[in-house]
């Protein structure tokens, strides 16, 4: 006992006599005791911050074209930047040469086609880190794709009257045309239902849903899919060395069609259209491409003459082939959130970068860039990160990551 009191006394004098080392001391022994505890599956590692509780902001990750942004505190329109966020009450909308892709909270995407608008209803979490999203297509033609989000979340499109809901991992087209009173929904994946008056409907693949202002009830139809583009792929650089390029389009076969329609523009509203032609199989050969930028889009066409819907808007760039056009290409190792991938690195701040087909919105002025990419699904996924300058120098790099 007389051993134990002159080592508490000791202690206590140490203490006071030295308040720093002791207070360092205290602190590395609780560090070291904490990170024995977290080996030893007594303690849990911190996690990630929650996201905040109540009313979230969605953000632009694509503008093209003339795009304007109401905000619900002002009567004046203002241009969409990146650096404009959107809350409860905002209004988008594109003009005939726009376009524009909006992700909110719950990782839902908007890519909001021309001659549209848009009011951004809901947009929040709540303290169960539950999200609800809700946008209503007052006119023109959305294309939206919903993220994993938690049991209890809600993603709902509202258009003339209807209200769809979205199970995760959907995607699916919504058209609203007031002046000739169409409206219709149509599911490209995932699963869905829409209501309108009492009325419901469940919606899987390619099952769509239309009706008009005096109809009593939705019509469902099943619709053929797009095929999938294959090459050129998207952002995919085509070099030429005499001004002008042989290019050779191919995409995915659909069962049960008599042909395709393909089109082929300068620009991803399809109004400067170069070629437009109906072919038969799944490929067509294109020669004396001149330089420049170009989209092109495909649609199945079924045995009674009806077009499905588009498919993805590819671009591809029929650049000069230059030995004196080095690209350089940096990439920091990359961060995983959840199904997120996190991509960041370094190039001219004039290039153009792209991660698996998204374009990189903003370069830094120091050439840095930052990309989020859409959720990834379980298993081995390839990232590929390209840069391309008006120099006609490219620059690629691909990793594997795994999502577990």
């Amino acid at each position: 006992m007389s051993v134990i009191a002159l080592l508490v006394l000791a202690v206590v004098v140490f203490y006071f006599a030295f308040p720093k080392t002791s207070a360092s001391i205290v602190n590395s022994g609780s560090n070291l005791l904490t990170s024995l505890l977290e080996k030893l599956g007594a303690a849990a590692p911190p996690g990630k911050p929650p996201r905040a509780v109540g009313e979230q902001k969605a953000s632009f990750t694509m503008i093209d074209g003339s795009v304007k942004v109401k905000k619900k505190s002002s009567n004046s329109w203002v241009n969409a930047a990146y650096d404009v966020p959107l809350e409860k009450g905002d209004v988008v909308q594109t003009g005939a040469e726009g376009m524009a892709k909006i992700v909110f909270a719950d990782l839902t995407n908007y890519t909001v086609k021309p001659d549209s608008l848009i009011v951004v209803e809901e947009n929040s979490t709540n303290a169960e880190q539950q999200t609800r999203v809700a946008v209503e297509v007052t006119t023109g033609t959305v294309d939206l794709s919903t993220a994993t989000y938690s049991h209890g979340s809600k993603s709902e499109v509202i258009m003339a009257g209807s209200k769809a809901s979205l199970a995760p991992e959907s995607t699916a087209q919504v058209r609203n045309d007031p002046r000739s009173d169409s409206h219709e929904i149509l599911l490209q994946k995932g699963a869905g239902e829409v209501t309108r008056n009492g009325e419901v409907v469940s919606l899987s693949n390619f099952e769509k849903v239309s009706f008009k202002s005096d109809s009593a009830q939705m019509v469902k139809d099943r619709e053929i899919g797009p095929p999938t583009l294959i090459d050129p792929s998207n952002m995919m650089p085509i070099f030429s060395s005499g001004g002008a390029s042989a290019v050779r389009f191919t995409w995915t076969p659909i069962d049960g069609v008599k042909g395709y329609h393909v089109r082929i523009a300068k620009n991803p509203y399809f109004t400067q259209l170069v070629m437009e032609k109906n072919v038969a199989g799944p490929e067509l050969q294109m020669t004396g491409v001149p330089e420049g930028a170009y989209y092109w889009s495909v649609q199945s066409i079924d045995p009674r003459g009806k077009e499905s819907i588009e498919s993805e808007r590819n671009r591809f760039t029929v650049i000069p082939k230059s030995t004196e056009a080095g690209l350089s290409l940096e990439l920091e190792p990359f961060v995983q959130h959840g199904r997120i991938i996190e991509v960041r690195g370094k190039t001219d701040a004039t290039a153009r970068v792209m991660v698996n087909g998204g374009e990189v919105p903003v370069i830094g002025g120091d050439g840095r860039f930052l990309f989020f990419t859409p959720p990834l699904p379980n298993g081995e996924n390839v990232i590929t990160v390209t840069a391309q300058n008006s120099r006609g120098g490219v620059s690629t790099q691909t990793k594997k990551v795994v999502i577990q």
